[in-house]
């Protein structure tokens, strides 16, 4: 109870905490993408709300991170956080870089990351500043034509200061850098010319193909780079690594440190199988992917792969990676149906005029299904759509209890949520009081969970239960530190095979 000072005779009002907190449900389909791009920041997890907002930081098409990011918005999808990564020469030659001279003064400037993007961008320079006289002002800018944008930047200085050039690019420029003076030189007063004529231009190439110590080499885990700027990057539920060479698929160990970061942030990866795998073989090919464990329930395997029309190639088609699409379809899934709900079936329309590399019949896909592999089909007045709904630990054989995708990805999501919205009760005193608000704050969650279709039971009794008292948290717990919370809940399984018993009877016996 509140204390009040009371001096006066009279009415006295406090108000009193109520005790009571509300766990709120994390989102469940944001989507991580990591692997190259054409342009934008390297080894930083950077979020976009659109395909157009991709676009204007990373380039658009001409990778496979591009054609997922679109097929993952064109399905459905909502929030995507992409990490770009470049192979270890892209440090050195991957980047263009222009000298702007005027005798021996120089302003050595280059893009802000690698990739032959910035081979055309135009700079220019004039020295229509407010004070004339001064030899150290200038102003500076760029155009990108091939995205029509332009930065300007006006009252640059040469020498350190609140406009100094190297200051104000690094903060504000999307598109140069100073390239820091060797010894103790100034930086010189750059000439005054839009002209190619006065530039000393280092043209960067095209990015190497990536192996995977460009995803996940020593000290990456580290210094946060590669797959790694994941690990403290806004909460992601999916994960997509498109393969750079779709013929070899993606590196095994780039999988395995996949898999192992989607089981630190409780997310699911999404994996691709080599271009060009027959039905005959996918069981080989999911093998030398080398997932297996109960860390392969955090991932889902998909067959196979999308034909598209390539813009960047004059509109050939070809066979591209299935797992943005899938993404956004089960980001799609979630928002209407709840993250419980299969992503899979005659609703799971693959949207984007995609069609499938193979065309599989039953027979395959009943083979296949049996192993854990999700298989896209094809079917008359359909279309193309999500046919497969398990981990990589649902094959038959294994018996796991996170066989099927949903059941998975809603002990996933109910993990996420409780870790995230019990933190207020660290460091308060470990009694009743504190279980009581627990069981309360914890049983609420799982109430509105049940409301809208998440478990199994006509009864809350029947669906899941919470415990929290002095039975899950002994007096050696509250030495410890510790208070213990039981959850449990029966999930919803999928109809994944509907049984129709027909049988013919007479008119008598009707």
């Amino acid at each position: 109870m509140a204390v009040v000072n009371t001096s006066y005779p009279g009415v006295y009002v406090a108000e009193v905490p109520s005790g009571t907190r509300s766990i709120t449900g994390v989102a469940t389909s944001v989507t991580a993408f990591v692997g190259p791009t054409t342009r934008g920041p390297v080894d930083r997890a950077v979020t976009v709300d659109s395909y157009a907002g991709y676009e204007r930081t990373f380039g658009g098409l001409g990778t496979p991170v591009g054609f997922a990011v679109r097929d993952y918005f064109a399905n459905g999808g909502g929030q995507a956080v992409v990490v770009r990564v470049v192979s270890a020469s892209a440090e050195t030659a991957g980047f263009r870089q222009a000298g702007v001279e005027e005798g021996a003064a120089r302003l050595d400037l280059r893009a802000a990351n690698p990739g032959p993007w910035a081979n055309t961008l135009r700079i220019d320079v004039d020295h229509d500043v407010a004070d004339t006289s001064s030899t150290t002002r200038f102003n500076l800018s760029v155009t990108d034509p091939a995205t029509s944008r332009q930065e300007v930047f006006r009252n640059l200085t040469t020498t350190p200061g609140p406009r100094f050039v190297v200051d104000v690019l690094a903060a504000e420029s999307t598109f140069l850098r100073v390239v820091p003076p060797t010894g103790t030189a100034a930086i010189g007063r750059p000439l005054v010319t839009g002209e190619d004529t006065g530039y000393v231009v280092d043209e960067a190439t095209a990015d190497a193909a990536l192996d995977g110590d460009d995803y996940n080499g020593e000290g990456f885990a580290d210094a946060q780079r590669g797959i790694w700027a994941l690990e403290h990057a806004d909460p992601f539920t999916l994960l997509c690594v498109p393969p750079t060479d779709p013929a070899e698929g993606v590196d095994p160990t780039v999988l395995g440190v996949a898999s192992q970061l989607c089981v630190t942030k409780r997310a699911v990866l999404i994996v691709d199988l080599p271009r060009g795998v027959l039905p005959a073989d996918v069981p080989a090919a999911v093998a030398a992917t080398e997932l297996n464990g109960e860390a392969a329930r955090n991932a889902a395997v998909f067959y196979p792969g999308l034909v598209q029309r390539d813009p960047t190639a004059d509109g050939r088609t070809a066979e591209f990676a299935s797992c943005g699409a899938v993404a956004g379809v089960i980001a799609r899934t979630d928002a209407t149906r709840g993250v419980w709900k299969a992503p899979a079936g005659v609703d799971a329309s693959i949207a984007g005029g995609a069609d499938l590399a193979v065309s599989l019949t039953d027979a395959e896909n009943g083979r296949l299904n049996a192993i854990g592999v999700n298989c896209l089909r094809t079917f008359p007045g359909i279309g193309p759509v999500v046919w497969g709904a398990r981990t990589m630990r649902g094959s038959d054989q294994l018996g796991d209890e996170y066989k099927y995708l949903p059941v998975r990805r809603l002990a996933l999501h109910i993990e996420s949520s409780l870790w995230r919205g019990t933190k207020w009760a660290v460091f308060e005193p470990n009694d009743e009081p504190l279980w009581s608000q627990l069981r309360l704050a914890v049983g609420s969650f799982m109430q509105g969970l049940f409301r809208q279709g998440a478990f199994q039971g006509t009864t809350p009794a029947e669906a899941y239960f919470v415990r929290c008292d002095k039975d899950t948290t002994t007096p050696e717990d509250v030495l410890a530190g510790r208070v213990n919370v039981l959850v449990g809940f029966a999930p919803v399984r999928p109809a994944e095979f509907v049984v129709l018993q027909i049988q013919q009877t007479t008119a008598a016996q009707a």
